[in-house]
């Protein structure tokens, strides 16, 4: 399948998924009487709501045309899209698909890792395409694992957050953070759908893992640049951390993620047990060397 029938494909079932969930009420309409035969709105009512034909809408769900500008707009907003899902559907269509993907080996960037060596009390972790783990600090491995003895190609955010029992032990809402997770996943699905190492990393995790395979047919996605992690250390006890990323802008699939908590919180002060205690790891090994 071409790259285009696949974002066709992906569009039709996008905007299904998104009108079976929003009830008439949500979107202003009336009930009715009577049982309703399908679940949501019906593709009728969604082009009612648009302002365009019935016909139009069932090509657009049906892969046959592509959406204009003032058209996706007003789908996103009939469908009550919020930003991340807004700027899918977007690249969907084609309308935010210009620049290039390139496949070759990420390498981290120096200013990147320069910030990342110098973040001893911070955990911090890069990620690449697709969620791929380029880099990490001592902190990010005592916080989740020790990133050193996994496979290269299984050092995957994704992958570890429905695979590895410690880091999915670590979550207090492991449903919640795992769901997240692979709504960024599917941002990344669709800007290059033929990148092989994605269609391959979402194959393993849907043969292996029924709940990835249920909330990946969801067509959920989302595009957060920062948000907070509720984690049950095993040493430390509960974390509630921020996060977010900054950007390498010489290579835009470069994401340096830090981790910090509220000073004043007992969570802080529990972010500075943990640094304390990696720093006496960190000082027991160079002394064994």
């Amino acid at each position: 399948m071409s790259s285009s029938n696949t974002r066709d494909s992906e569009l039709g079932a996008f905007l299904r998924a998104r009108r079976t969930e929003l009830s008439p009420a949500e979107a202003g309409l009336p009930d009715g009487t009577g049982r309703r035969r399908v679940r949501g709105l019906r593709r009728e009512e969604v082009a009612s709501l648009a302002s365009i034909s019935p016909d139009y809408y069932t090509r657009l769900e049906q892969g046959r045309r592509l959406g204009s500008e003032p058209v996706l707009n007003t789908l996103a907003r009939v469908l009550r899209l919020d930003d991340g899902e807004r700027a899918y559907l977007f690249e969907l269509s084609g309308r935010d698909a210009a620049r290039p993907r390139r496949r070759t080996a990420q390498q981290v960037q120096p200013q990147l890792r320069r910030l990342l060596d110098d973040l001893s009390s911070t955990p911090a972790v890069i990620l690449g395409r697709r969620t791929d783990i380029l880099a990490w600090n001592a902190m990010a491995a005592t916080l989740f694992t020790d990133f050193a003895p996994i496979p290269e190609k299984n050092r995957n955010f994704v992958r570890l957050v429905f695979c590895e029992p410690a880091i999915k032990a670590l979550y207090q809402d492991w449903e919640w953070a795992a769901q997240m997770t692979l709504a960024q996943l599917r941002m990344e699905a669709v800007r290059d759908p033929k990148d092989p190492r994605l269609v391959e990393l979402v194959g393993e995790l849907s043969l292996q893992d029924p709940d990835f395979r249920r909330w990946w047919g969801t067509h959920r996605v989302a595009a957060q640049k920062s948000g907070t992690k509720v984690l049950n250390h095993p040493v430390v006890g509960p974390l509630t951390l921020d996060w977010s990323f900054l950007t390498s802008t010489d290579d835009p699939d470069q994401q340096l993620i830090t981790l910090t908590a509220e000073p004043g919180t007992t969570s802080h002060d529990r972010l500075r047990l943990l640094a304390s205690r990696t720093t006496a790891i960190a000082n027991r090994q160079e002394a064994d060397r």
